[in-house]
């Protein structure tokens, strides 16, 4: 009981105990102090009739002192030796070890005779059928595959798991975390997008029609990839520039970003006006540029 009050307690010295709070403290209190006595309440009348059990067998049945302490406390019976354990370990009783014994001694050590356990032997047997059984499997019928082939075999796993992993933390790309990269498979699929989806504002070449020249150094919405991809990805309102991000997955938009990008210089024919400012730093941000 006092485990529950003292604690509480001593938080209230801390700050004002309310009249709440300590109703609540008293009622704890009194709870715990009802079940105490319970149990002492529970312990008397096993002891009651404890004692009420010795005097009734004594005066109405005329048992002694030795004999109610008998029937009070009964002797637990001895324990069975497990029958069932010796048989699995192919064990003999005790009673029986003389009748193992070997003749012959060593400085008066003998030695039993016992068999080995059926367990074991099962186990021995078994281990011999399991070498057969691979034998056959992985070097007669060719079944199962050796360690070299089970290498290749789980190499191309990973390979496949690695493309797999990599085509979702493609989808996961965004503005921020977006890469400039010069691989071929990168543009090509850009450009697939551009021309479906850009081309129409742009030129087929990025020469410019509606939208404006994608292959000068001038930009109207930043200079490197991060800005490419944030213009696609929310758009330009003001200006007529779609949002894209619903049409678009993340990996699309960081596709055609890096092929718009590789159109730098690239000065095809009839090309419009440029706008915007120029990319100061041209060398490092030739393909990390947007307009």
């Amino acid at each position: 009981m006092l485990a529950f009050v003292l604690p509480a307690m001593a938080e209230a010295e801390e700050k004002p105990i309310s009249t709440g709070d300590l109703q609540n403290y008293v009622a704890y209190a009194a709870i715990m102090g009802m079940l105490l006595l319970f149990i002492i309440a529970l312990l008397v009348v096993l002891r009651a009739l404890k004692v009420m059990t010795k005097v009734m067998l004594r005066q109405q049945q005329g048992y002694t002192h030795a004999e109610i302490a008998a029937e009070l406390n009964p002797e637990q019976p001895k324990k069975v030796k497990n029958e069932l354990w010796l048989k699995a370990l192919s064990l003999k009783p005790m009673s029986q070890e003389k009748s193992l014994l070997i003749e012959h001694d060593y400085d008066g050590i003998q030695e039993l005779d016992n068999p080995t356990p059926a367990w074991f032997m099962w186990l021995f047997y078994g281990t011999i059928g399991f070498g057969l059984a691979y034998l056959a499997v992985y070097h007669v019928f060719g079944v199962g595959q050796l360690q070299d082939a089970e290498y290749v075999t789980e190499v191309a796993q990973a390979d496949s798991a690695k493309k797999v992993y990599l085509a979702r933390a493609g989808e996961q790309v965004d503005e921020n975390t977006v890469k400039l990269v010069a691989d071929a498979g990168v543009i090509d699929a850009g450009k697939g997008i551009f021309t479906q989806h850009c081309a129409a504002c742009h030129g087929a070449e990025g020469q410019g029609v509606v939208g404006p020249n994608l292959t000068d150094v001038y930009w109207l919405h930043g200079g490197n990839i991060n800005d490419v991809f944030k213009t696609i990805k929310y758009g330009v309102a003001a200006k007529g520039m779609p949002t894209w991000e619903k049409q678009l997955s993340p990996k699309q938009i960081s596709d055609v970003s890096n092929y718009i990008l590789s159109l730098k210089g690239t000065n095809p024919p009839n090309p419009k006006a440029p706008q915007g400012d120029e990319l100061k730093d041209d060398t490092s941000a030739g393909r990390t540029a947007s307009n």
